[in-house]
């Protein structure tokens, strides 16, 4: 059973009991990301991130870590474009232990300038590794694109100047500014007492900050078509082929869910099948749908040879034109939503996932969709609000993004999407 609950310091907290299970995973979300940050402190929610792991006033980084591995638990955190999450997971008998380290670190934070300045360097290095890995670079080039101009287009991560200028000031004003309760819902899910659970909330959550500042949030300007091509000396051709979408409120995302899986989400899937299957022209070929606040992307990933870049463009062209057009048939339909209510139920078999789900939900939405809701949800996507939702999405203004030997192309890709 879930259960809400508001405290006096205005923290949300949710808790799902799982009487089966021997393990709990307790995490604090956080309503900040990347998109909240001034440029000039761009990777500023990630870098915090990092440090909230360095020590507090009583515990040094090693003592974190060890006190954690000590009883066989898993502790971390990541960054998103709109929140920040930080988590860990123990065997039912620590959860005491657990919680009082999580709030412990969230609360009071201690920015020592010889860790802010190592952390500094492994972030550095973080943005190297990220640069080296194609697939990566090519979905931050994708959202550059699509959100030209806007924070969404800055990658999480933040980039080597606004790292490098950042100040302990500059960060511990936004930790100030950020991380208070208001701002933040804990979520916990497991073999839990709730009394507990409660009780060290409100014994040890109580974070010195006094401001209450929620970000605000300037909706993206609309897309006109955009190519963005990179060259890179390796193999493939990685590319993204989509569109602007839906926000994370519209109530279409349901139907787009089932659309994303009949094009790509799946081993049946359209995409999957032409492209990899019957064609062989790529060995990795998706689809993928982000919803954010205020708006939202969907695109196709493919990694190709550039001697296939044509015929895979043409393909997910051609499947976008026809679905926006006459829509899709029932048999695919019926197992695109099998498959996407099995994904959620299974999913769902471990404690980090439920608290995961819970916590996500309840910080974006405001509520929590019981499995039954969000299973009837999928249920009522029927062949009209597929056909619907896909002359909505599918025919707005293409966003290509290719990375590798572009120079191998003798091809104008601008006109391949137009």
């Amino acid at each position: 059973m879930i259960e809400v609950i508001t405290l006096d310091n205005g923290l949300r907290v949710a808790t799902e009991t799982m009487s089966d299970v021997a393990s709990v995973a307790l995490g604090f979300w956080v309503g900040v990301g990347s998109r909240d940050e001034p440029a000039s402190m761009a990777g500023a929610s990630h870098f915090l991130e990092h440090l909230l792991f360095k020590g507090t006033p009583t515990r040094s980084a090693k003592d974190i870590a060890e006190a954690i591995d000590s009883v066989g638990g898993e502790m971390n955190a990541f960054t998103t474009k709109e929140y920040t999450a930080f988590y860990v997971r123990v065997l039912y008998q620590h959860v005491g232990l657990a919680l009082e380290i999580l709030t412990d670190i969230i609360s009071s934070p201690m920015f020592r300038s010889h860790e802010v300045e190592a952390e500094r360097k492994v972030i550095l290095e973080e943005i190297l590794m990220q640069l080296d890995e194609p697939s990566e670079v090519v979905h931050d080039l994708f959202l550059s694109s699509a959100f030209q101009g806007h924070p969404l287009a800055r990658p999480v991560l933040g980039s080597e100047k606004s790292i490098t200028s950042m100040t302990i000031e500059d960060i511990n004003n936004f930790f100030t500014n950020y991380y208070h309760p208001s701002n933040m819902v804990f979520a916990c899910a497991g073999r839990i007492e709730r009394s507990l659970i409660l009780e060290i909330l409100n014994k040890n959550f109580a974070p010195k900050t006094t401001k209450k500042v929620i970000p605000f949030r300037n909706r993206p300007a609309e897309l006109v078509q955009k190519t963005s091509l990179q060259s890179r000396d390796i193999e493939q051709v990685h590319l993204i082929l989509g569109v602007r979408s839906l926000d994370r409120f519209d109530q279409d995302k349901w139907a787009l869910n089932v659309l994303d899986q009949i094009l790509g989400g799946g081993l049946s899937s359209r995409l999957f099948q032409q492209i990899r299957e019957d064609l062989g022209l790529a060995y990795s070929v998706y689809t993928h749908s982000s919803f954010f606040h205020d708006a939202g992307v969907f695109g196709v990933y493919v990694a190709t040879a550039a001697s296939h870049v044509k015929q895979v463009i043409d393909l997910i062209v051609s499947n976008f034109n026809e679905v926006a057009k006459d829509g899709v048939g029932q048999k695919e339909l019926n197992v695109a939503k099998a498959s996407l209510q099995a994904d959620l139920v299974m999913s769902l078999e471990d404690s980090g996932s439920r608290m995961t789900r819970i916590g996500q939900a309840l910080l974006l939405q405001g509520h929590i969709l019981s499995v039954e809701q969000i299973i009837e949800k999928i249920d009522q996507v029927d062949l009209e609000r597929v056909c619907s939702v896909a002359s909505k999405v599918l025919t707005n203004p293409k966003i290509l993004t290719a990375l590798g030997p572009i120079e191998q192309l003798d091809l104008d890709l601008a006109a391949l999407i137009s």
